[in-house]
């Protein structure tokens, strides 16, 4: 019974990544694919100041993205799990709503409140707090964050709201009856019970989110360009695979790194609180 998924993963999943592996240590000029096996790529990748750049912008990109959706996610979890009593089915569904709607149409949305004469700017304007419009929250770093964070806010949201619908809530109780205020109980049971939730979380937000190039090319100016933007151009303008394929298995490693660390800090955030 496993066989059908298997093959469906090695035929969509495993393959295309065996062939950008496979790609990185080729190399090509413009037409002319050699397949010389060959590490100019990953030398060219490491080595180019603006790819480091890009790479690092990217990384700081997304654990932006991902520390401020899983902070504001975990509330509107907590809220679900501990103080919604009925309907949860209902919230669990409104939660869900944006993607009802295009990533690409949710994106273009934001330019429009974002813009320099968009909704946020009018607001703000009309009501005084501001003269003229503000021109730093689009075409840079703090749109790219600020959309993002957006679009990914329901994956970060049912991670954690699952994890925390499964403590045992006389635990709670216990560390009521023994003496704990609501902060100390919070992060001596709630929290560390919920950390699978927050790992997932951070994972499923952090991964994508180095790998999107619709939304830095969309609302991310010259200042919010990511490695993927690049990655792009190797694949299409520049012609040259092999290099787009160095720089996203370079990205991939960096990532996945990241990613370990993050998994081994929370599992012992959680082992030293139990």
């Amino acid at each position: 019974m496993i066989s059908p998924p298997l093959l469906y993963a090695l035929i969509m999943l495993a393959a295309p990544l065996a062939m950008v592996v496979t790609f990185s240590f080729w190399s090509q000029n413009y037409l002319d694919l050699d397949t010389t096996i060959t590490l100019k790529n990953y030398k060219e990748a490491w080595s180019k100041p603006i790819y480091r750049v890009l790479i690092l912008r990217s990384l700081n990109i997304s654990i932006m993205v991902t520390l401020v959706t899983v902070l504001l996610a975990f509330p509107m979890a907590y809220f679900l799990s501990f103080r919604v009593k009925r309907n949860k089915a209902l919230w669990l569904f409104l939660i869900t709503i944006p993607f009802w709607t295009s990533y690409l149409l949710r994106v273009f949305l934001w330019k429009v409140i974002l813009g320099y004469n968009g909704v946020l700017n009018s607001a703000l304007m009309g009501l005084g707090i501001i003269d003229e419009p503000m021109t730093f929250i689009l075409y840079n770093l703090n749109a790219v964050v600020i959309t993002l964070a957006h679009a990914w806010a329901p994956f970060a949201i049912l991670p954690i709201f699952v994890s925390l619908e499964r403590i045992d809530r006389s635990l709670l109780e216990a560390a009521e009856d023994l003496g704990d205020g609501p902060f100390r109980r919070f992060f001596r049971v709630t929290l560390p019970l919920a950390m699978p939730g927050v790992i997932a979380s951070t994972l499923i937000v952090m991964i994508p989110t180095v790998g999107d190039f619709i939304t830095p090319k969309l609302v991310g100016g010259t200042d919010g360009l990511m490695i993927s933007n690049m990655i792009q151009i190797q694949f299409g303008k520049a012609n040259n695979a092999p290099l787009g394929a160095a720089l996203a298995i370079a990205s991939m490693v960096i990532v996945g790194s990241v990613s370990l660390v993050i998994f081994i800090a929370g599992r012992w955030f959680r082992g030293r609180a139990q």
